[in-house]
């Protein structure tokens, strides 16, 4: 197995630089389910950063791109469940790392997890500190 870096899989969602993104769709291709690539939960959560500043991909676009890659066959996703979960509040307008953040919380017992962000706030199993 390949553990692939943020601007490995940027590099191939985007295509924005000939040569490297020729050499990330390489990488991509040789993956099989046999021999997977490996994506990490803090390498979606820079992406989707990524993708929503710097391109500025719509909450939406950048969802189903998450929910595409959690779904591979080709690629391992760290807690891929959560990931899943994550990018479906990500495609209702939450911040996808919030939302993760929530969720791992939840699934790790979390009575709440805290926090000063109001829209974060907003999500199941987030409490604003006051």
């Amino acid at each position: 197995m390949i553990g692939v870096d943020t601007n490995v899989l940027v590099r191939y969602l985007i295509k924005d630089h000939p040569e490297q993104s020729t050499a990330a769709s390489a990488l991509f291709g040789s993956f099989s389910p046999k021999s997977p690539g490996y994506l990490s939960a803090t390498v979606l959560v820079e992406t989707f950063w990524v993708l929503k500043r710097v391109y500025k991909v719509s909450y939406a676009e950048i969802a189903d791109v998450l929910l595409n890659l959690a779904s591979s066959e080709e690629v391992v996703v760290e807690h891929s469940d959560v990931v899943r979960q994550a990018a479906r509040k990500a495609a209702e307008g939450y911040d996808f790392a919030d939302a993760l953040i929530a969720l791992n919380g939840r699934e790790r017992g979390c009575d709440y997890t805290a926090t000063f962000d109001t829209q974060a706030a907003t999500l199941k199993g987030m409490k604003l500190l006051k």
